[in-house]
């Protein structure tokens, strides 16, 4: 079994090699390593780890936390090895669509920006409506969103009165990003967290705005 382990640690050397030593007492192996974001003193990792089938993964965040100066973010199932070149493959795959190029993209979203969910929206005569969706995107929409025309990409509160019921429920945290100068804007939706990082929305954005000029 594989997770994404996203935990903050000090950023000084060592420090990953005592995260590993950690892991590896519970028997986990990690397969990847992405930095998400390095601030003052500390850095943001995403580590996918590999334990055996049988092994509980709450033992990875107890293992991490025993270090007492690593906290733990979030974990989830993960499928895959991170590739750091993952949005650079995306937008070729976009580029190169011969059919819907919009459908490509939000279908290769999820996996490249490590969301549970993405949807490209615009703007109509009746407010905002949804123009494409990945298959784990939810079936319900939001009835209305304020937010839109969007100018730059931003995390969205998800606790929002425009946040259909169901996507509270399940603490779905928010970000989106505009399409170029069109209406459209690419919506994504990280069910259960984490929070989207400076770093993650800044990622989104220069994603984002490539695309648009791709798509034209």
């Amino acid at each position: 079994m594989s997770y994404l382990l996203r935990v903050q640690l000090p950023d000084r050397p060592g420090s990953l090699g005592s995260l590993a030593v950690a892991l590896g007492t519970v028997g986990a192996d990690i397969l990847s390593l992405d930095v998400v974001e390095r601030g003052a003193g500390f850095a943001v990792d995403d580590l996918v780890v590999e334990i055996a089938p049988n092994a509980l993964p709450d033992t990875l965040i107890t293992a991490a936390e025993s270090l007492g100066d690593v906290r733990v973010d979030s974990i989830r199932p993960y499928s895959g090895v991170l590739d750091t070149h993952r949005e650079l493959e995306l937008i070729d795959n976009v580029a190169n669509a011969r059919d819907d190029r919009l459908q490509v993209l939000v279908d290769g979203a999820p996996r490249v920006l490590r969301v549970g969910w993405s949807t490209v929206l615009d703007m109509g005569t009746h407010g905002a409506y949804r123009v494409v969706g990945s298959p784990s995107a939810p079936q319900t929409q939001a009835a209305s969103v304020p937010w839109m025309p969007l100018q730059k990409p931003t995390a969205l509160d998800g606790n929002a009165d425009w946040v259909p019921e169901i996507w509270r429920d399940m603490d779905t945290k928010l970000a989106a990003a505009p399409l170029g100068p069109s209406s459209k804007a690419l919506l994504l939706g990280r069910p259960g967290g984490p929070d989207f990082r400076p770093s993650e929305i800044a990622r989104l954005g220069y994603l984002a705005g490539i695309v648009a000029t791709v798509l034209g």
